[in-house]
């Protein structure tokens, strides 16, 4: 990829990260990355063709691999936090805000495969993780797709609420969501007696 090429598809993720697909005009992507029109077009024969070239780049994608889940201690309570941690430290508030961009209907045929390997690779991860679990005797036989869905959820929401609304909505840590988080999905909720 040349030099030109890259600052083309930086600019147009930028944008649509912060504008969305629909708002984001040629024009404004070619300003931003400081060629003409005709260059954008040159290297690429439309703002979709630039956006598929992005989202296929690594530093575009959130990407969340299989791997960074690998690091298990086979105890629930910091291996649920792990879990938890790991996406919420690669689906930055910049990620979630581009997924959301890239959800255009213009696009989102091209792209949903794409958005979609980051909750597959949490999930299955997750589900496997359980079934393991379950084989070394430390948890009982159960829905672990219905589970690991919740556990997704709840991860999901955090991490889309931080980045829709930084702490205008609520002013609880990621540390402190996730250690509360993963207490609850162990011991539930208490009842007072």
């Amino acid at each position: 990829m040349d030099e030109t090429s890259q600052k083309i598809i930086d600019a147009t993720m930028s944008l649509i990260r912060d504008k969305g697909y629909v708002s984001t005009t040629t024009k404004d992507i070619a300003k931003l990355a400081g060629v003409n029109e005709c260059t954008l077009f040159r290297k690429f024969k439309t703002k979709k063709d630039i956006v598929l070239s992005g989202v296929e780049q690594e530093k575009w994608r959130g990407n969340l691999v299989p791997e960074l889940f690998s690091n298990v201690k086979w105890e629930l309570q910091p291996d649920l936090e792990m879990f938890m941690t790991k996406y919420m430290e690669k689906m930055t508030p910049d990620f979630v805000r581009l997924s959301i961009g890239l959800r255009a209907p213009q696009i989102y045929e091209e792209t949903a495969p794409l958005i979609m390997k980051v909750p597959h690779a949490f999930l299955s991860s997750l589900i496997q993780y359980f079934q393991e679990m379950e084989q070394r005797g430390k948890l009982p036989k159960m829905d672990f797709e219905c589970l690991a869905l919740t556990i997704f959820s709840s991860t999901f929401g955090y991490t889309f609420l931080s980045a829709s609304f930084d702490k205008e909505l609520f002013e609880v840590s990621r540390e402190q969501y996730i250690k509360q988080s993963v207490q609850t999905f162990i011991e539930g909720i208490p009842e007072h007696t």
